[in-house]
């Protein structure tokens, strides 16, 4: 997870907010609300109960797209090598991050997973 982290550093973005926490249904419901209804959620749901997860807000030009490209594509299997999903990745379930799509997406993120004295100017 380190060396992932310091991935988005040596590229540029800056940390407004970085913070672990365990992950419950509740939340995963809402985040994956789109997905909460397939076969495969409880699938995505476990993995991502099973451990702790680092969320962050990175900012930094053209942040989502540059971030998605640093992620590389959802399924690890496809993903190249030196992308942190084709790097550390395991799966198309268990694909090790998530990233914001839009700015739309990004802000209602941000907003479910901190709070707004979590997050420095």
């Amino acid at each position: 997870m380190q060396r992932s982290v310091y991935g988005f550093f040596k590229a540029g973005f800056d940390l407004k907010a970085c913070k672990m926490m365990q992950l419950d249904d509740a939340i995963l419901k809402v985040h994956y609300a789109h997905l909460a209804d397939k076969p495969f959620f409880p699938e995505i749901a476990d993995f991502m109960k099973s451990k702790p997860v680092l969320v962050l807000i990175l900012e930094g030009n053209n942040a989502i797209e540059r971030v998605r490209d640093l992620l590389g594509p959802t399924d690890s299997a496809v993903a190249p090598k030196g992308t942190i999903r084709g790097d550390y990745g395991t799966g198309k379930m268990t694909n090790i991050a998530h990233a914001s799509d839009s700015l739309e997406n990004a802000q209602a993120e941000i907003a479910r997973f901190f709070r707004p004295d979590e997050v420095f100017a």
